[in-house]
């Protein structure tokens, strides 16, 4: 049987506020699973605490709504134990870029085989519209009320500076584009960073709507740009001003998965477990 868009429905809906950017990232997640033909059963959904976080509720395939800044280390797990599954990672800006950033450092460094989706509203949305890293400069906000004093993170140069394979940005604005680019990302045989900008219409009167549709453009419609030439994307991540959406730079690593020597052909949900002895390793901590 086909994979069909409503196979990733459920029956409960999101409680987002209305107009929030989450429903657009939540439609081009779920149109990219069908265009892709994957079964709802064959992707683990992880997600970090936030907004973003419900995600996973409202998405119908296996879901874990794990700790804060920590979901990155639970759907590497996941892939290490079952390598044949779609691990999709979701998080806001501040648990992907804020407390856990030190996580996404390590993940790109191993090259595990999982797309990350960082929804980039560049506030704390459901504490009440704190600063985050991508704030930008003068940002009032309840934790910054004289304005953000720090230059904000640069996320897409930063991925590129650490190796990673796939870097790409999309806009909650635009299902249709960021649908194409989370295909590509779901099929890259690697990490896949997606930094998407998402507009925040409760916290955020800044990065609206209006704001994110006059200062970014089309990279697939710049002519000449190759997503796999380094020093390309680099210049473009570095751009201010106007930022480029689309994906900015893909190139291939052997993942960590295939080069660890200790499951290097049986993933270990398919290990034999039967005759595993473990009575001395107990005898010795217990």
């Amino acid at each position: 049987m086909p994979v069909e868009l409503k196979d990733f429905h459920t029956v409960a809906r999101p409680d987002w506020c209305p107009g929030c950017g989450d429903f657009g990232i939540q439609v081009a997640v779920k149109q990219a699973l069908t265009n892709l033909q994957i079964e709802p059963h064959k992707v683990a959904y992880v997600s970090d605490i936030g907004c973003s976080g419900k995600i996973v509720h409202w998405v119908n395939v296996y879901g874990l709504h794990s700790l804060h800044g920590r979901a990155v280390p639970v759907a590497s797990g996941v892939k290490m134990a079952n390598r044949d599954l779609t691990v999709l990672v979701d998080a806001g800006d501040g648990g992907g870029y804020g407390i856990g950033v030190g996580h996404l450092v390590h993940a790109l460094r191993r090259n595990i085989d999982m797309t990350y989706l960082i929804h980039d509203n560049m506030v704390y949305g459901l504490t009440k519209g704190q600063m985050t890293p991508t704030s930008c400069k003068g940002y009032k906000s309840p934790s910054s009320p004289f304005g953000a004093i720090e230059e904000s993170l640069n996320p897409m140069a930063m991925a590129l500076s650490l190796g990673a394979t796939f870097v790409a940005r999309g806009s909650a604005g635009d299902a249709v584009h960021l649908t194409r680019i989370l295909e590509e990302a779901i099929k890259h045989k690697g990490f896949a960073l997606v930094d998407i900008f998402q507009p925040c219409v409760t916290f955020n009167k800044i990065n609206t709507y209006a704001y994110f549709l006059q200062n970014t453009y089309n990279l697939d419609k710049l002519e000449g740009y190759d997503r796999h030439n380094f020093q390309m994307a680099m210049e473009k991540a570095l751009e201010v001003g106007k930022y480029p959406v689309g994906i900015l730079y893909q190139s291939e690593r052997p993942t960590y998965e295939e080069q660890d020597p200790g499951r290097a052909h049986v993933a270990a949900v398919n290990l034999d477990i039967d005759e595993v002895d473990i009575s001395a390793l107990m005898g010795k901590y217990c």
